[in-house]
Formats: C-alpha cells, structure tokens, sequence
C-alpha cells in the first residue's frame, strides 16, 4: 500500500499512532506535508464525512477520525513554514451567547479543517459584538453561528443584526446551526446558510464558493 494510503486508512479508522507513524514514514520518502495534508488528511476527512451523511458512522467514530486527523495536522504544522498549503477559506465559528455546548460546534470546525479550511474558533457564550469584532479582524468568508438551546437561537437574530449596524454584513456569509435551529429560521433571521450536521456544513460551504 502506498504510504498516502496507508495516512488515509488509518485516519479513517481513527488510529492516532498509526496516522503520525505513516506521517513521519512519508516524510522520510520525501512527500511533501502540502501534499499529505490534501492527498491524504483531507481524502480522509471527505470519505469520513461521507460515510456519516450514509449513517454508516456515527458522532463517536467521526470524533474519534477527527482526533487522529488533527494529530496528523499538529505534527504537520511546523513543517508548513514556507510551504503554503492554499486554504479554501477562512471561517470564524462560535457558540452563541448563553449557550456553552460545543461538541457539535467542535466537529464542524474538524470537518472544516479536514476539507482544507482555515477555522478560527471563539468559543463558547459569545456576544454577537464578538463576532462581529472577529468579522471585522479576521476577515473571513464565513462565520458560522451554533445554538443547542432554543433560548439562545434569538442572539444569531442579534449577531446579524450588528453586523448589519456595523455595515460589515455583507462581507461575510452566515451559517447557522444546531439541534433546535431549521432551515425555517435560518431563512427568518436573514442567515445565508443552514446545516443539519458537519458533514453536510461543508458541501453548503463549497457550493457557496463555487
């Protein structure tokens, strides 16, 4: 098997040690970590989150692939000093204010970074000035809202809102997501995007910037 697909398989199964144990074999043949990031950690995460839209895996198993893609990314990064990896996008994320959950915030964030995207991740209870202020820093393509309670979904309403007092709306595409959010009241706030889960979060991504 050739060593990409040795990294590809073993990140699929979620095997941490073998993952970085392949990194570093093919490393030592010369592939460069660009082309390991996109030719094998990326493959990886994209049949991954294929196979999770199929319900033929589930959270868990998606967690446990992402953790042994991240591993394979941190031992990567410092390699990449000089040798750009083209991210597809930039994506702020964050969990709404009055809301602390984030395990579904953490795996669109996973997903986001094994297709290949740049996340720059705020947290949990953020005020939409935050976000807003992020926008305005970082710059990026997307900002992706997360709410669990149905008690916090009205601070997506305000986040939009005060980008739009900031006069910065229109620089950034909204996704919204989470257990209580619908594409219903995606399209009432005024949010460009909605996802019923992180696999599905970066196909809408993708087609957006197709």
């Amino acid at each position: 098997m050739a060593v990409l697909d040795e990294i590809k398989e073993a990140t699929i199964a979620g095997n941490r040690d073998k993952t970085v144990e392949a990194i570093d074999k093919a490393l030592t043949e010369g592939i460069s970590a660009a082309d390991i990031i996109q030719k094998a950690l990326i493959e990886a995460m994209s049949v991954v989150g294929e196979k999770f839209k199929n319900n033929e895996i589930y959270v868990p198993e998606m967690l446990i692939a992402a953790r042994a893609m991240k591993s394979g990314l941190e031992k990567l990064k410092p390699l990449m000093v000089g040798e750009e990896v083209k991210s597809l996008a930039t994506v702020v994320l964050g969990t709404v204010k009055g809301d602390l959950h984030d395990i579904g915030k953490n795996l669109v964030g996973i997903m986001m970074e094994g297709a290949g995207m740049k996340v720059i991740d705020l947290g949990v209870d953020i005020a939409p000035e935050k976000f807003a202020e992020a926008v305005k820093n970082e710059n990026p393509e997307f900002l992706g809202m997360s709410a669990l309670l149905t008690t916090t979904m009205p601070a997506m309403k305000e986040t939009i809102a005060v980008l739009d007092n900031e006069g910065i709306r229109g620089n950034v595409k909204v996704l919204v997501g989470g257990a209580p959010v619908t594409q219903k009241f995606a399209d009432e706030i005024g949010a460009d995007g909605y996802a019923e889960n992180a696999a599905e979060v970066v196909d809408k991504v993708k087609a957006m910037l197709s």
